[in-house]
């Protein structure tokens, strides 16, 4: 094999020969013909087929171009499959707010004091019956296009999410697309009263809003379209983040308002849940409309800000229409974790601030490699439907300057993101080629750098170098890039396949091997098997070489059917073709390269 470095002594990757590539097949697509674990591609959709080059700070979509639905053709979908990918998760799919006018077909700009960024949020949703026209080629057909779009994608094998925003709507909330008889979100709200069952918002009496543009443009010195006609909502609503202020700030969700679940939040959170809220028959028939377009499932946003009475009292109505239906849960407190997956509840939980966070922190020196199992140990029984990633919509991309700054130091993260239990793991489209996120694209550089914009028209560089001009084979890519890719290929393609990442039992031996000061607190390891599937994962998230001792456990060498008086070897599965022996005790001593990701394979 041969190994190259950067300068900074980072592992790049491993070139395996022909023989070596045609050896390790077998073991990374391994016997089952059904994915047990689900591997998800997230797209943001306006982004993902555009090929604009311009990136023009603040552009329009004459300026900066943007992606369509029709844009998702065979061959884009074919080149996702090829990565492992069992779902697309296509984001900002629903229409929302906007500064972009389709006059013709009857659909105005929104005003900016109310929207951030040109293309808007994708969480600012003005129609829950209707799809972004921005999307469509054919704006009068777009919820056709969207539909092949789906239909497309369950052809190439693929199953299909987009997103449930239940905890806020745009300010300008109001369905041309709604069936008929469905009355509009806010639509006789009794407005003299801040909370009310029967209403679906809540109200400032007696305010009137006063948006924070004067403060953006004051702090960033941009000029907003429009800022000559105020923008007039008397009474103000709450806020969509739950500011109780007719003045919100500019890093509050001043763009949307706060639905009303029947909870009334400034006396003492009482709740008011019999007879049913009808926001809550007014979400289901929402979320019924969409199953029924023969969707796969939602990724519900902000989940937590939602009473879980309503997720426990709705998902099994949905679930009743389509069966197949799955429920991710965008969620941030452990302590509610088991309330939101109770057999009525989500399928699937985000595993936000205990994973990635803890991994994020080993990359940046701040965390002990210990912290991992503690972590695996604190989410039983729920490992499996944990949801890992390390890059999405909302958090920056690993080879940001903010972040790990180089796609390739992220991978010891991004292995046991994928192998450590039998949860989803998901990647962010991009990230498969080091997207880093650079450049101003007006809205998202205010909010957070280092974040490929949802907020903005924009076309996403090394990404497009793998649409290569709506070809989708990776032609513009560097060699660097390529491989980069046949590394994630290859790990989610054995982490969905392999019986023992996807459905086998877990043990860590990190605490161990530190216990007998055989490894440093920058190294990772655990075990993952299911009958003749043993596999020992290694991961450093050390800067230097180093030599590293590890061995797994007697009592663990039993569970996983290793005899103590065999000698073994260990084979990764990942790109290295790294082999290492395992002696009768079950020790081995190798030198470990900085930022490396192993799944050896033992035999």
């Amino acid at each position: 094999m041969k190994v190259f470095f950067r300068t900074s002594c980072l592992l790049i990757v491993v070139l395996l020969t022909n023989c070596q590539q045609k050896d390790r097949i077998p073991d990374a697509m391994t016997t089952t013909t059904q994915p047990s674990k689900i591997i998800i591609y997230q797209m943001m959709t306006r982004l993902f087929g555009n090929t604009n080059t311009t990136n023009k700070p603040w552009g329009t979509i004459e300026e900066n171009g943007c992606g369509k639905f029709n844009d998702i053709n065979d061959a884009a979908l074919r080149g996702i499959k090829e990565l492992g990918t069992t779902h697309v998760w296509y984001t900002g799919v629903l229409e929302h707010a906007t500064l972009t006018a389709y006059l013709n077909d009857s659909i105005p700009a929104d005003h900016p004091f109310v929207v951030k960024g040109r293309a808007g949020s994708p969480y600012s949703i003005k129609d829950y019956y209707d799809v972004d026209p921005d999307l469509a080629v054919d704006v009068k057909n777009r919820m056709q296009e969207f539909e092949s779009l789906i239909e497309r994608t369950h052809s190439n094998g693929l199953k299909v999410i987009i997103d449930f925003v239940p905890n806020h709507v745009a300010r300008h909330y109001k369905s041309d697309a709604k069936p008929n008889g469905v009355k509009d979100l806010g639509e006789g709200d009794d407005v003299t009263k801040a909370f009310a069952i029967g209403n679906n918002f809540y109200y400032l009496p007696g305010t009137q809003l006063q948006p924070p543009h004067e403060a953006i443009q004051r702090a960033y010195g941009l000029g907003l379209p429009g800022t000559q006609n105020a923008y007039v909502e008397k009474p103000a609503k709450v806020t969509g983040n739950g500011n109780f202020s007719a003045s919100p700030n500019q890093f509050d969700w001043f763009e949307a308002v706060k639905i009303n679940y029947g909870v009334d939040v400034q006396d003492g959170y009482k709740t008011y849940f019999n007879p049913i809220p009808r926001t809550w028959e007014m979400m289901r028939d929402i979320l019924v409309f969409w199953a029924q377009k023969n969707i796969d499932g939602f990724r519900c946003d902000m989940a937590e800000m939602v009473p879980v009475e309503f997720w426990n009292w709705v998902i099994p109505q949905v679930k009743a229409v389509n069966p197949k239906i799955i429920f991710i849960a965008e969620i941030y407190n452990p302590q509610q974790y088991q309330n939101y997956s109770s057999p009525d509840g989500f399928d699937f939980l985000y595993d936000k601030v205990q994973l990635y966070d803890t991994l994020r922190f080993l990359l940046e020196g701040n965390r002990s490699s210990a912290d991992i199992g503690k972590i695996q140990e604190s989410l039983k029984p729920l490992n499996g439907k944990m949801l890992h990633f390390m890059e999405n919509h909302d958090e920056q991309r690993l080879a940001s300057k903010y972040f790990a700054g180089n796609a390739w130091k992220a991978l010891p993260a991004m292995v046991v993101s994928a192998t450590i239990d039998h949860g989803p793991v998901m990647i962010y489209f991009g990230q498969e080629v080091g997207e880093p996120a650079i450049g101003n694209a007006g809205f998202q550089n205010i909010e957070k750098e280092g974040v490929t914009t949802k907020m903005d028209y924009w076309g996403v560089p090394e990404h497009q170098k793998w649409v290569n001009g709506g070809q989708y084979d990776g032609g513009a890519l560097s060699v660097e890039q390529k491989q980069l890719r046949d590394f994630y290929s290859e790990l989610l393609n054995l982490s969905r396949n392999n019986p023992a990442i996807a459905e086998g039992a877990y043990a860590d031996i990190t605490e161990f091997n530190l216990s007998q000061k055989n490894i440093s607190d920058r190294i990772v390891t655990y075990v993952r098997y299911s009958g003749d599937q043993r596999l020992l994962i290694v991961a450093s998230f050390n800067s230097k070489l180093e030599t590293i001792k590890v061995r797994i456990p007697q009592d663990i060498a039993a569970k996983m059917g290793l005899n103590m008086s065999t000698a073994y070897t260990g084979r990764d599965l990942v790109g290295s073709g790294i082999e290492v022996g395992l002696p009768a005790n079950l020790e081995t001593t190798f030198e470990l390269p900085p930022y490396t990701g192993l799944v050896l394979k033992i035999k």
